[in-house]
């Protein structure tokens, strides 16, 4: 109850009960008003700490299950926090601009990252170092332009199961491809946005630097949890395995033990040869004249 109220007192100093003005509300948004003042409706924050536990819950099963989580934060006040925030738990992240078929066109996405990977590898290696200086400059311009759209997903082979959106109406394009793809939506929502939108919706200020900090670092510690448990079931997995192949040996050293002294020295004996008996081979015996 402390840790609640600590936090709860953390989300109030960073201003994540502020919404919008109340022209430009979206009615869905009512169960998760507490009043307005001076025109600026007030998020419930007893409400988003409800959220704020049920989406980290959400999100820690999906990290411990090995499954990746992409964060997408494209606005200005975003970018930083979610890029630190992705790299901490080694996460695929988009803070530049979201590209069309991020996720229903992923095959030719992997294309392009592919290419870029493949560019770097032969800047690095020295493979461009017989084409013309002009040449190599166009190809580190190419590769830098794609390091900034497609740098986050890299590492990403497949889709995510899950994505973690802030401001889910500035990023509508990506909210659109998970819906249709079926992937597990979670995400910051203002009062100017429909909550239904995302399966796991956390009510709160989508436009401070703080608001926004406070709640992804709360979100990011999780998926850390969900991960370390992850590491923690499999070192103990190895054990097991180990002390199973252990005992496998113990058991074939003493059937090994209990062999007749006729069997070891059967498989010890080299195999004899069979020698073929005369006209065997087919051919007639010489006769003497």
């Amino acid at each position: 109850m402390e840790n609640n109220a600590t936090l709860h007192q953390q989300l109030l100093e960073a201003g994540v009960h502020f919404g919008h003005l109340r022209k430009k509300w979206n009615p869905k948004m009512l169960p998760y008003i507490y009043a307005e003042k001076k025109g600026i409706h007030i998020i419930d924050l007893n409400k988003t700490l409800d959220c704020l536990h049920e989406t980290a819950a959400a999100l820690k099963a999906i990290a411990k299950s090995g499954k990746k989580i992409m964060f997408v934060g494209t606005k200005k006040q975003a970018k930083e926090i979610v890029t630190e925030c992705a790299q901490r738990v080694n996460m695929p992240y988009v803070t530049e601009r979201w590209l069309g078929g991020m996720l229903t066109n992923f095959n030719t996405v992997r294309k392009s990252v592919k290419k870029m990977q493949s560019i770097e590898k032969m800047l690095s290696d020295g493979s461009f170092d017989n084409i013309t200086k002009k040449e190599r400059l166009q190809l580190s311009r190419d590769k830098d332009k794609m390091e900034k759209v497609l740098g986050g997903i890299a590492q990403l082979g497949r889709v995510p199961a899950a994505l973690f959106i802030i401001d889910i109406g500035h990023e509508h394009i990506a909210l659109a491809e998970a819906k249709r793809l079926g992937i597990t939506t979670f995400g910051m929502v203002d009062t100017n946005c429909d909550p239904n939108k995302v399966e796991f919706p956390v009510p709160s200020n989508d436009d401070a630097t703080k608001s926004i900090a406070i709640i992804t670092n709360y979100i990011t510690a999780a998926i850390a949890e969900g991960l370390s448990e992850r590491q923690a079931e499999k070192s103990e997995e190895g054990d097991e395995v180990e002390e199973v192949s252990d005992s496998e040996l113990k058991l074939n050293i003493d059937e090994e033990g209990g062999e007749s002294d006729a069997s070891k020295k059967a498989k010890a004996a080299p195999p004899k040869r069979r020698v073929p008996s005369a006209g065997a081979s087919g051919r007639k015996p010489i006769q003497k004249k």
